[in-house]
């Protein structure tokens, strides 16, 4: 630091008037040239210094106006997002319950179809059985009158004699005779 200071002291003392020449001492010469070079470089440099920093200065400036833009532009499409989303989430539990409720339906519809349809069946099958019972009575009937018939006509033939078995059977033409009349 003093071979600095006894630079700028030394500067006091320059050689005397009347010769020019190069001061080869180059601590003393540095700090002159250094301030003639700065002097020069601020007064011409300090417009186009000015401009640079200007124009960095703008584009810094344009940069955060766009970013801001792009922010505000990056928010409310987040905002039409999760509104959009809040919108499929209620129309999902929508679809959801619906989908309960018919599941729910359809299957309380297939119990009263089943339930339907075994009744019908218990209904098919109980006149099935009476129209069976029906049937065998009447098979029954139908044989017990063929053998009282047969037993009546057994009786007849042993206790008739011809003629009188004549009269009966013209007697029962006559009757059958007037039943298909009637019938006609």
């Amino acid at each position: 630091m003093k071979n600095v200071i006894d630079s700028f002291v030394s500067l006091g003392h320059w050689p005397s008037a009347g010769s020019f020449g190069f001061n080869t001492d180059i601590l003393a010469t540095n700090p002159i040239n250094l301030s003639v070079v700065f002097g020069v470089l601020i007064y011409f440099g300090k417009g186009v210094l000015n401009d640079l920093l200007d124009n960095r200065k703008q584009r810094i400036l344009n940069t955060i106006r766009n970013s801001e833009e792009l922010r505000k532009g990056a928010i409310e499409q987040l905002e039409r997002a999760r509104a959009r989303l809040r919108k499929v989430e209620m129309e999902a539990d929508e679809y959801r319950m619906n989908g309960y409720s018919e599941i729910e339906r359809e299957k309380q519809n297939l119990i009263n179809a089943t339930s339907n349809s075994l009744e019908q069946l218990e209904n098919y099958k109980n006149e099935t059985l009476q129209f069976e019972q029906q049937r065998a009575i009447n098979q029954v009937r139908q044989r017990v009158f063929q053998q009282a018939l047969r037993g009546a006509l057994g009786t007849l033939n042993s206790c008739l004699n011809s003629e009188l078995h004549f009269r009966t059977i013209r007697a029962n033409i006559g009757i059958l005779g007037a039943m298909q009349e009637i019938t006609d």
